[in-house]
């Protein structure tokens, strides 16, 4: 691949890819857990964020190569389960992630112009998204620049918003220092989970490693930047809505930043504001959607999954049978939960995969030094990816409070993998040892 990535084109990626989804349509549901303090759910999550952060920091400076968790959790354990089950946890984030998204898409933003059935209107949605994907990469890619650059300009709107109402003593900020007294650590540990989904996505930056012109330098610098930019827009976003907006008219809305377009008092329409929000949820499935695919793609190319699933269409060079497995995939999960209980198998797979990252680069630590990978340019302190290890298990334990059925739908999930994995492995000592029959036969 061509290095032509700068540190200024990464730090808009990063940024990009983090805001979306979670923003717009969870707000709400983090001041159902917390109340009023929606930014202390955010806080959290974004230090966890930045703890992960440094271990992928480090890990890109000494394996600057587009494969992200499994590269590290291969090079650092040397099993070929436990990184197969790290890229398929990957894989399989991004589904559900862009099942949220499309849950979120048949909400209170998509009723400001039409009623539709939820579920009607998620599967329509996901269809268009899959429309594109098939369409081609570089159209996909034309497509999450321009929703991006939309996306961003709404939460602006919302800052903007805030801005003036602290300015004209409008609302009430103190709502927003207002902690849910029956909430209890359960409530905030709750509440950090579902901010975590809006904070995702600076992991994704990794597989740029490749093609930018200054990796160990540059990628650091970006990353911490593009998390601390996005912390910083969600922070604005979380206390304008929380000092607009009642909490229980929040915990209601599928759409809780419309809710804060309405009350404001401004000369923005509320209906344009819906379709900058269902542009930007549409980012977060198309951008979910491509990776997901192209992992599996990459999956049967390298022979870990079955062959089929590497199949490219012959005219738009696109996986369409990798899209097709993916879709089926994400049309079933938009039956088996809503909009919260999505978004929080999300979490809860990616959790997973952080704290395998984090103990990987300690792990790494101890291994001889490589001659083609130098020491990188950044190194975590060691307690730092210590402490996102451990951050992460906790977050992904019940002592969140998550539902029982976000962790069964994620074990079945992953449960799909495992059978995948074994379903491949049997086939390929069946094919070794056809192929030594007929060696012995000649």
């Amino acid at each position: 691949m061509k290095r032509t990535i700068g540190r200024r084109v990464l730090l808009v990626f990063v940024v990009g890819d983090i805001l979306g989804a979670g923003i717009y349509a969870l707000t709400g549901k983090v001041a159902g857990e917390v109340g009023g303090a929606i930014w202390l759910p955010f806080v959290l999550a974004f230090a966890l964020a930045a703890l992960t952060a440094t271990a992928y920091a480090e890990l890109v400076g000494k394996f600057p190569q587009a494969a992200g968790a499994a590269l590290y959790a291969n090079r650092a354990f040397h099993r070929p389960f436990v990184t197969f089950m790290v890229a398929f946890a990957v894989m399989m984030s991004g589904i559900t992630s862009a099942s949220a998204a499309a849950r979120a898409f048949g909400g209170d933003y998509l009723t400001e112009f039409v009623s539709v059935p939820t579920l009607l209107a998620a599967y329509a949605f996901l269809a268009l998204v899959t429309a594109v994907n098939l369409v081609g990469i570089s159209e996909s890619i034309k497509v999450n620049l321009v929703l991006t650059a939309i996306e961003t300009s709404g939460l602006l709107v919302i800052i903007a918003i805030g801005a003036w109402s602290l300015a004209t003593g409008a609302g009430e900020p103190a709502r927003a220092l207002e902690l849910d007294p029956e909430a209890g650590w359960v409530g905030v540990l709750g509440g950090t989970a579902l901010a975590f989904y809006a904070l995702l996505g600076f992991e994704d930056s990794v597989n740029l490693a490749e093609e930018c012109q200054q990796p160990r330098r540059d990628f650091p610098r970006a990353l911490f930047a593009g998390i601390g930019i996005a912390a910083a827009i969600y922070l604005a976003v979380a206390f304008t809505s929380s000092m607009l907006v009642e909490t229980d008219v929040l915990e209601a809305s599928t759409g809780p930043l419309l809710e804060v377009v309405k009350v404001a008092g401004v000369a923005f329409p509320p209906a344009l504001f819906a379709l900058i929000a269902l542009l930007a949820v549409s980012n977060t499935a198309l951008i979910n959607m491509i990776m997901a695919s192209r992992l599996v793609y990459g999956m049967a190319q390298e022979g870990i999954v079955p062959k089929v699933l590497g199949r490219v269409h012959r005219g738009r060079q696109t996986p369409f049978v990798a899209i097709a497995f993916t879709v089926a995939i994400a049309f079933t999960l938009i039956t088996t939960g809503d909009l919260s209980g999505l978004a929080d198998t999300t979490v809860l797979l990616l959790l997973l995969v952080f704290a395998c990252v984090n103990v990987s680069v300690l792990v790494l630590r101890r291994a001889p030094a490589d001659p083609e990978n130098p020491a990188p340019a950044f190194r975590a302190p060691t307690w730092a990816p210590a402490l996102g290890a451990t951050a992460s298990l906790v977050l992904a334990s019940p002592l969140t409070g998550r539902d029982g059925a976000v962790y069964l739908r994620a074990a079945i999930l992953l449960g799909v993998g495992v059978v995948l994995y074994l379903l491949n492995r049997l086939a390929t000592r069946r094919g070794r040892a056809a192929s030594a029959e007929v060696g012995a036969e000649h």
